[in-house]
């Protein structure tokens, strides 16, 4: 957090200092993750502004509350411990686009109660199917007899 002191380019009555909280002209600065400098927001408890989303998993409707301020990483972490998938075999869609892990939900313009659609990775889903598929004692039979269709 940065602190500036702002100038005082007007002299204010003593009544007027008491009704604006007699804040003394300093003036909290924050740096945004896109780099840009603001003016603190005062939030009710603790600084921090949370915002609740809502998982979609088709069947599955999960309330997660985050930071307003946080990745879509971190959702994965959170969404992981709810869901059971991984971080990595996890695809957020907000407003029909796949997110990065690096994106932050307030600069994409996630705001309470907005609903995030879970998928699982297609890739990761069949690279889990086949391992499951060769690990059965018949899906070999199975598997080689697809290979000599093929190859024909």
């Amino acid at each position: 957090m940065i602190r500036l002191r702002a100038k005082k380019l007007f002299k204010r009555s003593s009544s007027s200092k008491a009704s604006s909280g007699g804040g003394g002209g300093d003036i909290q600065w924050e740096v945004r993750p896109g780099g840009m400098l603001v003016q603190k927001r005062e939030c009710g408890e603790g600084g921090v502004e949370m915002v609740t989303v809502r998982i979609s998993t088709g069947s599955n409707l999960h309330d997660i509350s985050i930071g307003a301020t946080a990745t879509f990483g971190e959702l994965k972490m959170v969404v992981a411990m709810v869901s059971g998938l991984e971080p990595e075999e996890q695809r957020l869609l907000f407003k029909g686009k796949e997110r990065d892990d690096a994106d932050h939900l307030h600069m994409v313009g996630v705001r309470d109660k907005d609903k995030v659609l879970l998928l699982e990775d297609p890739a990761i889903k069949e690279r889990k199917l086949r391992a499951m598929a060769m690990a059965r004692p018949g899906s070999q039979v199975m598997s080689s007899g697809c290979h000599t269709i093929i190859e024909v």
